[in-house]
């Protein structure tokens, strides 16, 4: 029998079995930016594990919405817009961190981050690999150092874009916190950025995404541990600071002029073009909860967020947001008010 994915886990029951008692949540926010919890929407059949999730979110023209998972042998999941889990992709790509979807002549793909393949790939909706991408060791990063004591930088890419011509952004926002550029034909042409909190510095460059809001498109990134978002042309020269003093952002997802921040320390925010907060979304007011990825489902509630990771607006307008956790967990906010 399905089961509610924000319902409670008993963990004295025998394992797969779940009590579906969801607790009732106040709507969020205000205004124009009014939303309410959907307890209950995604359902998962019993052989079926969400968790741990450590990765993205992601909704396609159809209005699927896509969720990878770093559960052994399932690769990410696929749910209808009622909830209704339809199968599992990429059992091979368990790990699946940031990805984004593009359509190109006619046809949808992924573009993901596959953190624990030290990789970058392109896959079709089914699931299926176009290519794949390994470590860009024409960058210089990965080299070992003079030192044979010290180990090499490790390669961790973290969110992946594509500019309007196909070249793909890569971000190593885990491993040397640069963003490493390839062609349309997957050729490594450069590297973006170091390592620091000045100009064109990353400190985890953990998210990424395509922003062409302000006309000639640019790159927005997550810088995590400087605790900002920054905007980048598409030749990797830093263009402008777009918000500072958030809580560790992680992921981006653009609509209209607005953007949703995942931060990693118990909120998502909606940020304008000026990258001032337009409302403030499920704030947890117990800190000892921040990205705390061992809390139990039993302290989780409704509506109040623990480690937003991922995040993904759907076409009308609604919010899909999956929390950094070992059992995995998924929240649907549905948008009260529409413009």
């Amino acid at each position: 029998m399905p089961v509610s994915l924000l319902a409670h886990v008993d963990f004295t029951l025998p394992l797969g079995q779940v009590t579906a008692t969801p607790l009732p949540a106040a709507p969020l926010g205000s205004g124009a930016w009014r939303f309410e919890v959907a307890a209950g929407w995604a359902k998962l059949p019993a052989n079926v594990s969400l968790g741990p999730t450590h990765g993205g979110v992601g909704v396609d023209k159809a209005g699927r919405i896509y969720v990878s998972t770093d559960a052994d042998n399932t690769g990410s999941l696929v749910f209808d817009a009622s909830g209704k889990f339809l199968k599992a992709i990429a059992p091979e790509f368990s790990g699946i961190h940031g990805f984004s979807l593009r359509e190109e002549g006619g046809r949808e793909y992924i573009y993901a981050a596959h953190v624990k393949g030290a990789q970058a790939v392109k896959l079709d909706l089914d699931g299926r690999a176009i290519w794949k991408l390994g470590v860009p060791r024409e960058s210089g990063f990965y080299d070992q150092p003079a030192d044979a004591k010290k180990k090499p930088t490790a390669y961790r890419p973290t969110a992946v874009a594509v500019g309007p011509d196909g070249r793909v952004y890569v971000a190593d926002g885990y491993g040397a916190s640069v963003i490493h550029v390839y062609s349309a034909q997957q050729k490594y042409l450069k590297t973006i950025g170091t390592r620091g909190e000045g100009d064109g510095q990353f400190k985890t460059c953990h998210g990424i995404a395509l922003d062409t809001r302000f006309g000639a498109p640019l790159l927005l990134v997550c810088d995590r541990e400087n605790r900002r978002l920054v905007h980048l042309d598409l030749e990797g020269k830093f263009v402008r600071t777009v918000a500072t003093g958030l809580r560790r952002p992680c992921a981006v997802s653009i609509q209209g002029e607005f953007v949703a921040v995942a931060e990693l320390e118990g909120r998502v925010v909606v940020v304008d073009k000026s990258g001032a907060i337009v409302v403030t979304l499920g704030d947890n007011p117990d800190q000892k909860q921040w990205a705390a990825f061992k809390l139990a489902p039993e302290l989780w509630r409704d509506g109040i967020f623990i480690a937003p990771h991922g995040v993904s607006f759907d076409r009308d307008g609604n919010l899909f947001v999956q929390d950094w956790n070992f059992a995995g967990r998924l929240t649907k906010l549905q948008r009260a008010v529409r413009r």
